[in-house]
């Protein structure tokens, strides 16, 4: 029986990975990878969207309110959101903190 979305881990991927199915990452919990992963400060964000235009995983998404969130289903933890966040807005803190 073949694994649903939320079952695939990075484990499960093969040796040397061939991608024969464009556009299948979305079927893998890459973020799974990370060892740091964003925390937003809401009250230093402007809404630039620098984070979600830099994010090289398009993991980032617009709430409700307005901010860009990271989706840590995703989000591999690379920092280049908070490198790029020019009020230094996101802080990259390891996986098991908040």
């Amino acid at each position: 029986m073949a694994k649903t979305e939320s079952e695939i881990t990075w484990r499960d991927l093969e040796i040397g990975l061939v991608v024969t199915e464009p556009g299948n990452a979305k079927c893998y919990k890459t973020g799974d990878w990370k060892s740091l992963k964003p925390i937003l400060d809401r009250e230093r964000c402007v809404h630039c969207g620098l984070c979600y235009i830099f994010c090289p995983d398009m993991a980032y998404s617009p709430d409700q309110d307005g901010f860009f969130i990271a989706d840590l289903y995703y989000c591999k933890g690379c920092g280049i959101c908070a490198q790029e966040c020019p009020t230094k807005a996101i802080t990259m803190v390891p996986e098991e903190e908040e």
